[in-house]
């Protein structure tokens, strides 16, 4: 091969990897500022300045309305994600534990998953068309990702039979919703004490 053609090889490859590595950084830069927007929502309400949320998450503030034109579009985005974690949970923790602990531990997760939330009830629980779709997701990602953990946990006589995974997921929520001013650590407990209510008897 001649010298030309092997550098206009070296080019095409260069090529390539350019659009490559801007994807490549337009997804870490995603991933930064969607968890630079929890933090801050968590600590300073949704209405927070978008400037915090680009100095946390180390952009300018012009990425992320790039990416999120409106504050409610950054907000779905970041319960997507969430969402998106816990159920994501599940099937780690199947691998990983025995049916009754994978099924415990998720629920503790659920939990934390409810608790950091409440900063964002406010704006769910609003007029606002962009958050419309956010309950089919939350059920349509999560219940099937409990479903998996109660069915494993019937078949191998750890947890009784009769409970459906959308009560469980109402049930812990109620919980949550209904004690906002005690610490997680409580709730915790409450959601432990549920669990283990579930378990089979000898």
């Amino acid at each position: 091969m001649n010298t030309k053609a092997k550098q206009g090889e070296a080019l095409n490859e260069t090529d390539e990897q350019q659009p490559r590595a801007r994807r490549v950084d337009a997804q870490r830069n995603l991933r930064s500022l969607l968890q630079a927007a929890m933090e801050v929502f968590a600590q300073s309400g949704v209405d927070a300045p978008v400037r915090e949320i680009a100095e946390r998450a180390g952009v300018g503030v012009g990425t992320v309305y790039r990416h999120f034109p409106q504050r409610a579009d950054l907000i779905v985005a970041v319960m997507k994600s969430q969402i998106d974690d816990c159920a994501d949970a599940a099937a780690s923790l199947a691998a990983d534990c025995e049916p009754g602990e994978a099924l415990a531990r998720w629920m503790q997760r659920y939990v934390d998953f409810i608790v950091t939330k409440r900063g964002l009830s406010g704006a769910l629980q609003s007029d606002n068309a962009a958050y419309a779709a956010l309950p089919e997701y939350f059920f349509g990602r999560l219940r099937p990702a409990l479903a998996s953990l109660l069915r494993t946990a019937v078949e191998r006589d750890v947890i009784r039979p009769g409970y459906e995974a959308e009560e469980l997921l109402r049930a812990v929520a109620t919980l949550c919703k209904a004690n906002p001013d005690e610490d997680t650590a409580t709730t915790r407990k409450m959601v432990g004490l549920l669990v283990d209510g579930l378990r089979c008897r000898p």
